[in-house]
């Protein structure tokens, strides 16, 4: 699907201001569009729509939420600012993602308010477009929620005036809202069986069923709703999509022909090589091979979570881990994600690189990405990112691959966790989920791939998710809705063991004190100027405006 995003935001604004000044005479202007014509003509109508599309999340979002969790540690501003524990209502990120998920709202909700004046479009094809529009809005609704609570529910276009009188709705309603939103429009949308190619990357009913998935898994009181939502998706794929796993791992996030067209994903956000792209990989990778500065780099506890290849946790007896050589066999997904001290990096033309982070080990000096306390560029963990490298991105990592918003994989998962938690976990289920992103993964040992019975069984499917989705923007909300936030982001972040002190936490480097209070700290604050312009949305728990 060929989006045309940003210009047409300003004309479906132009039309909308035209219309609010013409209150006597319903006469449209002859010379330019107005709110009588625009909406009838189809391509304005698809053009409204892409916007839309364009708003419903950014990488930034994406990306940042990895170091709101204990998965990475970012430097920048209100990142390490909220992680330190030390955000308030002025907090500037408070305000730009309510701004990001509302602005979307409001341009979702004048489509609706205005797609009945097209009359040429066939009555199938608008009620896919309102259903496609109407998922954008619930996606939003639901993200804000899960920051900051009781949010209002913005269910119509309404005015300035009205905005700075609406009260917060209950979490409990906007998730009904949300949840209501996505099964009514489900028979609206296409399956992702019949999609045709150019239409890659639009919403269909496989999307409606995986965001229900998720909208509920994180509520944690419907897991049977869990569970057959995901069966519909894993064992109906005729009607709802066809879905697996992709064969390789990392070419789902590096690979373009794999990223793209992969049936691994169920809702990615779409780019376009040289039209609409992302950049922040240039502040993930290693400066020797083109990075600029690591602004967000993963975490030893991140590092630990990856198992050893006979399925033992590192700190497991009979593991065979060696801290004096720890990345050998480990998970495969720790390669194809985290970039650790004498990493072996493929470029694009399958030449290699050693890269050397360990202090005085680079062969060249200075060396670019060695570890070393205050560096303002290197990365303050001695680890760096490889996942979503791109290889056909242009000059300073300018990528036009996808970025995955749901996955089968998050599905398998869900299904996973949602079984466990009614009691129904067993070698069946674990061959369909855990097992088999183990074995696509690289996995061959019967310990890691073999059910082990429900022993710890909880913690292996967290820590199971914490890996497979790493870097994809989830571990921030697993930790929230798991209330476990107020352990892992209490105390020292740490990285790779290259302290000069190694009386101290056994030489890992101390990188971040972080401080999480489980009275305050699992909502975010209203921003203050919109609470300051509207007094009945008053303001969450432990913060003033």
């Amino acid at each position: 699907m060929k989006m045309k995003f940003f210009k047409k935001l300003l004309i479906v604004s132009v039309a909308v201001v035209a219309a609010s000044g013409c209150k006597k005479l319903d006469i449209a202007p002859t010379d330019r569009f107005s709110d009588l014509t625009f909406w009838q003509v189809d391509a304005n109508v698809y053009n409204a729509l892409n916007n839309n599309y364009s708003l419903i999340y950014n990488s930034g979002l994406y990306f940042d939420a990895e170091a709101l969790s204990d998965n990475a540690y970012s430097p920048s501003g209100d990142l390490n600012v909220i992680a330190s524990g030390n955000a308030t209502s002025q907090t500037g990120k408070f305000a730009g993602d309510w701004n990001n998920y509302y602005s979307a709202i409001k341009s979702c909700n004048i489509f609706l308010a205005n797609i009945d004046k097209n009359t040429t479009l066939p009555a199938a094809t608008k009620a896919r477009l309102i259903a496609e529009t109407r998922f954008i809005r619930a996606f939003e609704h639901f993200n804000l929620t899960k920051w900051y609570g009781d949010v209002p529910i913005v269910d119509k276009d309404i005015s300035p005036e009205e905005a700075q009188t609406i009260s917060r709705s209950p979490k409990t309603a906007v998730v009904k809202f949300v949840v209501d939103e996505l099964e009514a429009i489900v028979n609206d949308l296409p399956s992702s069986t019949n999609l045709p190619a150019n239409e890659n990357g639009r919403i269909t009913k496989g999307a409606a069923l995986a965001l229900e998935a998720r909208v509920l898994l994180y509520q944690g009181d419907r897991m049977t709703d869990v569970v057959n939502i995901c069966e519909k998706l894993m064992n109906d794929q005729g009607t709802y999509g066809s879905y697996s796993l992709e064969s390789s791992y990392s070419a789902l996030f590096s690979d373009p022909n794999v990223n793209k067209n992969t049936k691994e994903s169920i809702l990615s956000l779409q780019y376009v090589p040289t039209l609409r792209t992302w950049q922040n990989f240039w502040d993930f990778a290693p400066r020797t091979v083109g990075g600029r500065v690591s602004s967000m780099a993963p975490t030893q506890e991140l590092v630990d979570d990856y198992i050893m290849l006979n399925g033992k946790g590192v700190k497991e007896a009979g593991s065979g881990y060696n801290e004096n050589n720890p990345y050998i066999n480990r998970d495969p997904r720790l390669t194809a994600t985290i970039v650790y001290d004498r990493y072996t990096w493929v470029n694009a033309n399958n030449t290699t690189k050693t890269i050397y982070i360990k202090p005085g080990t680079d062969p060249v000096q200075p060396g670019l990405d060695e570890y070393s306390a205050g560096s303002q560029a290197a990365s303050a963990t001695a680890y760096y990112w490889r996942k979503y490298y791109d290889p056909s991105a242009l000059a300073n990592f300018v990528s036009g691959n996808n970025l995955h918003l749901i996955r089968y994989a998050e599905i398998l998962l869900d299904y996973a966790e949602a079984k466990q938690s009614v009691g129904q976990m067993d070698a069946t289920v674990w061959n369909k989920t855990i097992g088999a992103l183990r074995q696509r993964a690289g996995f061959t040992d019967a310990g890691a791939v073999t059910y082990p019975g429900n022993t710890n069984m909880t913690n292996i499917i967290r820590r199971e998710r914490r890996v497979e989705l790493a870097m994809e923007g989830i571990r921030a909300d697993d930790i929230r809705r798991w209330k476990v936030a107020e352990t892992v982001m209490n105390g020292y972040i740490h990285g790779a063991k290259f302290s000069n002190d190694q009386s101290t936490d056994n030489g890992y480097i101390r990188t971040q004190l972080r401080k999480f209070n489980a009275n305050r700290d699992y909502l975010w604050a209203i921003p203050a100027h919109d609470a300051d312009l509207n007094k009945n949305l008053g303001q969450n728990p432990g913060y003033t405006n």
